[in-house]
């Protein structure tokens, strides 16, 4: 199946590493003119560098930091201004690992702001001209954590349920204007993130890094981690014209860790 997003314009949170470079770097593949948006910019200049292109294609970078929404907000009110975008990737960086009885209110109004924030207000704003327009992608990456919490990620738990919800929300009052809206519910995936959470696993519980990745892949069907090319291959599906009557789900990349239905 071939899929084109010739002549559409993607911003893509989170996207100077890991899954967001993943999702950006297979939206290029696909034809469509991809915009990253991260803290890190160095290694956007050189990604846009990178990125596949032809002569339809126009790729750049947006450097923000999403635990400062104030700033953020500055910044990706004035990026829109001026700027239409048909394909939304709402990816933000982490936040702190920690369990419920570690955590203080301070902590999740920052994970809120985060997590939660970010993404409705870039929506927001994003969605007026895909609703002019008749035609409009918004894909919130989420975490297998808000349907089987991990005690040790007790903010993403809270936070990122609240995203899928949210979204589910929108989908309904979008649908009518040709947006759809849908929710990735992102797995254990090869990623800088990942291995750092290993290795702060690895020193509270005083074992390998190594025996915590063992662990991680018996706990999964497919027994391996997932790819963040694979992740790619799943945003771009359901950012195109393919997938217009899909809208308002949350669909998991786990190799089949999720054992509800």
């Amino acid at each position: 199946m071939d899929v084109s997003l010739v002549g559409k314009k993607a911003l893509v949170g989170g996207s100077s590493k890991g899954i967001g470079y993943g999702i950006a770097k297979q939206l290029a593949e696909s034809g469509a003119s991809v915009c990253l948006m991260a803290r890190d910019v160095k290694k956007m200049k050189e990604i846009v560098q990178t990125l596949p292109s032809t002569n339809s294609q126009e790729h750049s970078y947006l450097a923000v930091d999403f635990s400062d929404f104030k700033s953020f907000k500055n910044i990706i009110e004035d990026y829109l201004k001026s700027n239409h975008i048909d394909i939304l990737i709402n990816n933000t960086q982490g936040v702190p690992a920690g369990d419920s009885l570690s955590k203080s209110i301070d902590d999740y109004q920052i994970a809120f702001d985060v997590l939660f924030k970010c993404v409705v207000h870039t929506s927001a704003i994003a969605l007026k001209r895909m609703k002019d327009k008749g035609w409009g992608r918004i894909i919130n990456l989420t975490s297998i954590s808000v349907k089987e919490p991990l005690n040790y990620l007790v903010l993403s738990n809270t936070i990122r349920a609240a995203v899928v919800t949210w979204g589910k929300s929108l989908s309904v009052d979008l649908a009518p204007f040709g947006i759809t809206v849908n929710s990735i519910i992102t797995g254990f995936i090869d990623t800088e993130h990942l291995a750092h959470l290993n290795e702060q696993k690895s020193k509270n519980l005083n074992i390998p890094v190594s025996e915590i990745l063992d662990g991680i892949k018996k706990s999964i069907p497919s027994n391996r981690l997932g790819k963040p090319s694979e992740m790619g291959e799943l945003a771009t599906f359901l950012a195109s014209d393919k997938a217009s009557y899909i809208t308002g789900t949350a669909i998991p990349i786990d190799g089949g860790f999720l054992r509800s239905i």
